[in-house]
């Protein structure tokens, strides 16, 4: 892939955003590279000149954005903050910024937790599995835990708000203004203030 890295950065952010986009609406299967180029505005055969392969191309794709979300978070979650609630609106705050760059980054990675296509499936589990131990150590490691009602579970809770995200990246779509993101986003912090009333003790 040495002649996709010998672009011009601004190019090819526009290829991985196309790509990104025709594998988070269709899955791996129903992707084709002919989409892709076509979003992307070049040739079917620079594609394959760049990546080789469409699995080189999720792979690398999945990879990619496995770095960029984590080292996102590990630069906007502040870890002497231990309420539940805050950190879920940090990690929001988090994906929201780099939706601004990758519109579809959210929609490709919820689309690759449910992959299962034989092609790229096995490839993806280590991703898969690193990516939920991730999430666990940064939302609820030093997180108190005791605020919580006595019958309430912190960790189906928290399985709740992957729902909830699942169901935004799905219906995010790159013609969205950050006008429509941002007052989503209110509306999900209000939540959380009446759910943070809601689940703690008194």
């Amino acid at each position: 892939m040495e002649s996709f890295f010998n672009l011009r950065a601004e190019k090819q952010e526009h290829i991985i955003n196309a790509a990104l986009g025709i594998f988070g609406r269709n899955g791996y299967k129903k992707a084709s590279i002919a989409d892709i180029a076509k979003e992307a505005g070049i040739a079917k055969g620079m594609v394959m000149y760049y990546f080789g392969s469409k699995k080189n191309l999720y792979l690398f794709l999945a990879e990619r954005c496995g770095k960029i979300l984590m080292e996102a978070v590990e630069k906007g979650i502040d870890k002497s903050v231990t309420d539940f609630f805050d950190k879920i609106k940090m990690a929001t705050d988090v994906k929201i910024a780099m939706m601004k760059k990758h519109p579809a980054i959210l929609s490709f990675l919820t689309c690759l937790y449910y992959e299962t296509d034989d092609e790229v499936a096995d490839s993806l589990e280590d991703f898969k599995n690193k990516g939920g131990n991730d999430r666990d150590r940064i939302l609820l490691d030093g997180t108190e835990l005791s605020r919580f009602k006595d019958d309430v579970d912190p960790k189906l809770l928290d399985k709740f708000f992957v729902w909830a995200g699942e169901g935004f990246a799905n219906s995010f779509t790159s013609d969205m203004n950050m006008g429509d993101i941002d007052s989503f986003v209110s509306e999900f912090y209000a939540l959380l203030e009446l759910m943070k009333r809601y689940f703690y003790k008194a």
